[in-house]
């Protein structure tokens, strides 16, 4: 006999848990992501992992202000980026990440 408690809970923090859940076809919620939703996703992945990279260090940036600005407020990250040595925030990432706020 199982019960409910034995049964594992999927991961649901991280972005790994999001490439799974996609890899898997089903959602944090277990219900199927529609094949229109998957295949879409598939090629626009498609599409990036074809795209030439201007470098780590921008990219990395990049998924530090696009990331972070969901987390921590603009004068912070700000700061954090100008100490680690990356470029500040550029006005069109704070009117895009910040303005609504």
């Amino acid at each position: 006999m199982t019960t409910g408690s034995n049964e594992v809970q999927p991961m649901t923090k991280g972005a790994d848990a999001v490439d799974e859940a996609i890899a898997q076809g089903i959602d944090f919620d277990g219900t199927p992501i529609p094949s229109a939703k998957l295949e879409l996703y598939h090629q626009v992945m498609g599409l990036e992992a074809n795209r030439q990279r201007s470098g780590v260090s921008n990219t990395m940036r990049s998924r530090i202000v696009r990331i972070g600005a969901k987390h921590i407020p603009q004068d912070e990250l700000n700061q954090k980026l100008v100490d680690a040595g990356f470029a500040p925030l550029k006005e069109k990432e704070i009117a895009f990440f910040y303005g609504g706020k």
